[in-house]
């Protein structure tokens, strides 16, 4: 065995020892079980906020309903109001008391919650629905810091602590980038490169890391696990009330305290679903746009033709439909039943008739495309494809055979034919419309969203204040300076949905999901 098959070698065994060193340390951190206590209504003498109890109850993995039991704990506690007007607990409405807006001594995530309340309800009370973000980055970027606050409370009491000691983590993370620096060194003297020798080096160590830092958590006290146990309880008596989980978020006020504490143990299903803290529903916007609050629908037309295209790609794409379309025609006039003849299948001839009508199809098509501009490998790939179906079917009866012995367009070429005949001509038409001034729109920004693929046209979904449905308008990928929560006026084709200048009339107002947090001790 050589020396660079050795240090090959080595290296695996190195990366065998570290997954087994790693498995044994998950072992050796898993989290201790819980024994539920007996059902008990009593939260203790000094009990853990809700946001708190959600991580215990969760297994120490998550904090999921943490956000909406502790904006019901601060209801309880007087800081915010939560009203329903009808019937209908959708329509619960969020308003800030006195009391709210003095508060102090409040734990950064309590405080972090009421800074989003204030922002939503800055002109009075706000539908619950407000409270979810328009954005989903935004969203993320605020659950993610409520979370490390809850934890680091957690911490504080002595409930929670990271799974691994720091010094075990280094040590795993340090040693899993040793195997690569063995496969670098057996790649240079295996005369590989200079990039094959990097590469070889980091994949390993990335995926060992990577396989860390998804392990890294947090897992329970002797002290966490005890009170788990006792909140554990409280869920069980809880969830011996047959309506607890259908109870509406303002029954608080009947509820006090408890309904946040079901909330974090998620036993109110009603009151965790409707209080949502995430980015909410993209098709369904509340906005207080023109001086009322009211729930605006959205419509996303990502299947509408020519959305978002400039005048030069409206004629290139009418252009490609044209021509497919010629072409098929042409290919179906001049089309006679003697170009094909009978041969079995796989015989190798050019002319039987499956292969006949799929070479007339997808040469047509090819064109299209070709002239579209979205000609790549792929499109051989498919193209290849769809010339399987003829190209193995049996040329002595069939669908192939009847239609290649008919004299004329089929019927199907006939309707192909039209369609995109029709769709040429109205690209021409949205070519020519597009040469016409702009119309000027102006309202307020209530969700963007990135299209996927480079270049590509963005949704931006704008509310004029006059109806409570829109549709998205095709933002450019190259358009900055606009954010969710902005007033612009904007210069639009409406023709392709398009946005053709912004100017910003109105910054986003602030909506509590950047303001710091105090710093906890």
């Amino acid at each position: 065995m050589t020396l660079t098959e050795q240090l090959y070698w080595g290296g695996a065994a190195l990366i065998v020892l570290w997954l087994v060193a790693f498995g044994l340390s998950l072992l050796a951190t898993r989290n201790g079980a819980v024994t539920p206590g007996p059902a008990t209504q009593e939260f203790g003498d000094a009990p853990e906020p809700p946001a708190v109890v959600s991580l215990l109850g969760n297994n120490w993995r998550g904090v999921e309903y943490a956000a909406a039991a502790t904006l019901l704990d601060l209801a309880a506690r007087g800081l915010v109001e939560l009203r329903q007007p009808g019937d209908d607990p959708v329509r619960s409405t969020v308003h800030l008391t006195e009391a709210g807006r003095v508060a102090t001594g409040l734990t950064p995530y309590e405080q972090r919650v009421l800074d989003r309340v204030t922002a939503r309800t800055a002109n009075g009370g706000a539908p619950i629905g407000a409270i979810a973000f328009r954005d989903d980055e935004r969203a993320a970027a605020w659950n993610t810091a409520l979370r490390k606050e809850i934890i680091a409370e957690a911490r504080l009491r002595g409930l929670s602590r990271s799974r691994f000691a720091p010094l075990l983590a280094s040590t795993l993370l340090t040693f899993a980038f040793v195997p690569g620096a063995l496969f670098t060194v057996a790649a240079v003297m295996g005369h590989h490169g200079i990039r094959g020798a990097i590469f070889v080096g980091v994949a390993p160590g990335a995926a060992l890391a990577y396989l860390l830092t998804k392990a890294l958590g947090e897992r329970a006290t002797r002290n966490g696990l005890e009170r788990a146990g006792h909140w554990y309880g409280l869920r069980a008596w809880l969830a011996g009330h047959e309506d607890f989980a259908q109870l509406p978020p303002a029954s608080v006020t009947v509820w006090d305290r408890y309904l946040a504490y079901g909330t974090a143990l998620g036993v109110t299903s009603l009151t965790g679903r409707l209080l949502g803290f995430d980015s909410g529903d993209r098709r369904r916007v509340w906005s207080s746009y023109g001086g009322t609050w009211r729930p605006v629908r959205i419509r996303y037309p990502r299947l509408r033709p020519a959305f978002g295209a400039s005048t030069g790609r409206l004629l290139q794409l009418a252009a490609a439909a044209g021509l497919f379309a010629a072409a098929l025609c042409a290919f179906a006039v001049l089309r006679q039943p003697d170009w094909a003849v009978a041969a079995e299948a796989g015989s190798g001839s050019l002319r039987r008739p499956g292969l006949v009508l799929s070479a007339g199809w997808v040469g047509s098509a090819l064109l299209g495309v070709v002239v579209a501009g979205k000609f790549s490998r792929w499109t051989l790939l498919v193209a290849f494809l769809s010339m399987m179906p003829g190209n193995f079917a049996s040329a002595d009866d069939g669908w192939f055979h009847d239609a290649a012995a008919q004299d004329g367009p089929l019927a199907v070429e006939l309707a192909v034919i039209a369609a995109f005949g029709a769709l040429a001509a109205y690209l021409l038409v949205l070519a020519c419309l597009e040469r016409r001034r702009p119309d000027t729109i102006t309202g307020e920004v209530l969700r963007m969203e990135t299209r996927k693929g480079r270049g590509v046209a963005r949704f931006l979904a704008l509310d004029e204040g006059n109806t409570d449905l829109t549709t998205a308008w095709a933002l450019p990928a190259a358009a900055q300076g606009i954010a969710t929560g902005a007033q612009v006026r904007l210069r639009v084709s409406r023709g392709t949905r398009t946005i053709r200048s912004a100017e910003l009339v109105k910054y986003a107002a602030p909506e509590g999901d950047r303001a710091k947090a105090p710093t906890q001790s």
